[in-house]
C-alpha cells in the first residue's frame, strides 16, 4: 500500500527542508576565514562572527609560550579574511662586565636585547654582535665597556738628520759636524681601554720643554786625490777591516794563484775584478772570496806568515778604483 501525501503535508516538508537549507546557509555565511602565520607555515581556518583570535589559535592546537607574540591580540574578534602572525619568542645571550645572561624575546633590535639583559650601555661602549636588523634565536651579544683616561708624559723628540758636503773629504766618506742631540716633549696622551685592557694611545697635545739639534753630517765630494807622487782617480772610498793571509795551496775564486797584490771581498759589497787602492798596502785587485770575508771586509794576500802576524787586523781606508 503506497504512501499518499495530501497537499498540507507536502506543503509542510517542503518548508522544514527550506528551513534546514537556510540555516546550514546561515551557518556557513556566518563563518569568516582566517589565515594564521606560525612557524615558518600558512595555517587556514573559519571562524563564526563571536570568535577570538584566542578561538582560532585553540581551535587549531596552536600552543603559545609566555613571550610569543600575537598580532593582533588574542581578545581582538576575527574579521573576514583576518591574517594572524604568531611570532616565537627565542633565546639571545648577553654578555657583559664579566657576567653572561639570557635574555627570551622575540625579534628585536641589539639595543633593546641588551637593554632587556638590564644592561646600561656607556655612551662611548661598544656592541659586537653578527650584522643583523633583529636579533635571532641564538645570538650572542657582547658589551664592550670602553673607558678612558689622560696623563701627562714627557717623551724624548729624535732629532734631524741635515747633509752637506765637505770638498775635502773622499767621496763614499761621511764626517759628523754635530752629533745632534733629542729634544723633550710633554705630551698629554689618551689612552682607551676596553673591559679595562689598554687598547690604544694617542697624543692629543703636545708642548716642547726643550727642543732637539739636528745632526749635521757632512758627505766627501772629491774623486781624486795624491798619495806621493801617484794620483788617484777614484768611484769612491770607504773604510773597511783588513786581515791577511798567505799561500795555502789552493786557488782564488777567479781561477788564479794567489800572489801580493790579489784581495779576498765580499763580492755583494765589491764584485771580483774590482781595482783597488789600499793604503798601507797599494795598489790591489779583488780576486778571491772567502767564508768569514762578510760585508766590508777583506783579506790582503801576502809573502811570509810573519808578515800576515805583523799585519794583523786593523782599519784601512780603501780607494775603489775607475
Amino acid at each position: 500500500m503506497g504512501i499518499v501525501w495530501s497537499k498540507k503535508s507536502t506543503y509542510l516538508a517542503v518548508a522544514v527542508l527550506g528551513t534546514v537549507l537556510l540555516m546550514v546557509s546561515l551557518f556557513f555565511a556566518l563563518q569568516k576565514p582566517v589565515t594564521v602565520e606560525v612557524d615558518g607555515k600558512v595555517v587556514k581556518a573559519r571562524v563564526l562572527f563571536t570568535g577570538t583570535v584566542k578561538d582560532v589559535l585553540e581551535k587549531k592546537g596552536i600552543a603559545l609560550e609566555e613571550k610569543d607574540k600575537v598580532e593582533p591580540d588574542l581578545n581582538t574578534v576575527v574579521t573576514k579574511n583576518m591574517k594572524i602572525v604568531v611570532t616565537r619568542a627565542f633565546k639571545v645571550f648577553v654578555t657583559a662586565d664579566g657576567e653572561r645572561k639570557e635574555v627570551i624575546t622575540t625579534p628585536v633590535t641589539v639595543k633593546k636585547a641588551v637593554e632587556l639583559a638590564g644592561v646600561k650601555l656607556g655612551e662611548k661602549d661598544i656592541v659586537k654582535t653578527i650584522p643583523t636588523q633583529y636579533t635571532v634565536p641564538g645570538q650572542e651579544i657582547e658589551v664592550i665597556r670602553v673607558t678612558e683616561k689622560e696623563v701627562e708624559v714627557q717623551e724624548p723628540i729624535p732629532f734631524k738628520v741635515e747633509r752637506t758636503f765637505d770638498n775635502t773629504l773622499e767621496k763614499g766618506l761621511t764626517r759628523t759636524v754635530s752629533p745632534g742631540k733629542k729634544g723633550l716633549a710633554l705630551n698629554t696622551v689618551r689612552i682607551t681601554y676596553h673591559n679595562g685592557q689598554e687598547v690604544k694611545r694617542e697624543v692629543i697635545k703636545s708642548k716642547v720643554l726643550v727642543p732637539p739639534q739636528n745632526k749635521v753630517i757632512a758627505l766627501g765630494n772629491i774623486t781624486s786625490v795624491s798619495r806621493g807622487s801617484l794620483r788617484l782617480d777614484f768611484r769612491e772610498a770607504r773604510y773597511m777591516k783588513a786581515s791577511a793571509y798567505t799561500y795555502t795551496g789552493n786557488r782564488t775564486a777567479t781561477g788564479k794563484v794567489p800572489e801580493v797584490g790579489m784581495v779576498a771581498v765580499d763580492p755583494s759589497v765589491i764584485p771580483l775584478g774590482t781595482r783597488l787602492y789600499i793604503e798601507g798596502y797599494g795598489y790591489a785587485v779583488a780576486a778571491d772570496t772567502g767564508g768569514a770575508i762578510k760585508g766590508n771586509t777583506l783579506d790582503i794576500f801576502m809573502e811570509t806568515r810573519e808578515q800576515c802576524l805583523k799585519w794583523g787586523r786593523r782599519t784601512v781606508k780603501v780607494y775603489i778604483l775607475n
